[in-house]
Order: structure tokens, then sequence, then C-alpha cells
């Protein structure tokens, strides 16, 4: 999947800060819209750095899904 994808799919969670630290490390920092909880991510790589957010993305929302399938 393009990394443009994976950050769509990110998006549609939550709101994200991306900034660089001292060694072209770049820090990405995402909000979860509704909750408002935090997670923070470091690495000297975009698509490094875009991929683990995305599998944070599949972990948060897993248990989501899994309680919908039980509803129905």
């Amino acid at each position: 999947m393009r990394n443009t994808t994976k950050l769509k799919h990110i998006l549609l969670k939550y709101d994200l800060a991306l900034s660089m630290e001292e060694e072209n490390l770049l820090k990405l920092t995402l909000v979860d819209k509704i909750t408002g909880n935090l997670a923070s991510f470091e690495h000297s790589s975009y698509s490094h750095l875009i991929s683990r957010c995305y599998s944070h993305f599949l972990k948060e929302i897993k248990p989501q899904t899994k309680s919908i399938k039980h509803k129905a």
C-alpha cells in the first residue's frame, strides 16, 4: 500500500503533527479525534514512520471492529 493511502486512513481517525528533531530525526504525533489520546513515533525515514503509524492505527481500530461484529 502506498504511503499516501496509509496517510489518508490515518487521517480519518487522527489529527497529526509532523516535526523534525536534531540530526534529521522525524517525529510524528497522532492525536485521536474522539478521545484525545496521544501517540508519538520517531524515525529518520518518512516511509518507516508512516508504516509504524499505520500499524498503530490498525491495532486501535481492531477492537472496535470486533465489537461491531459481535453486536450484529
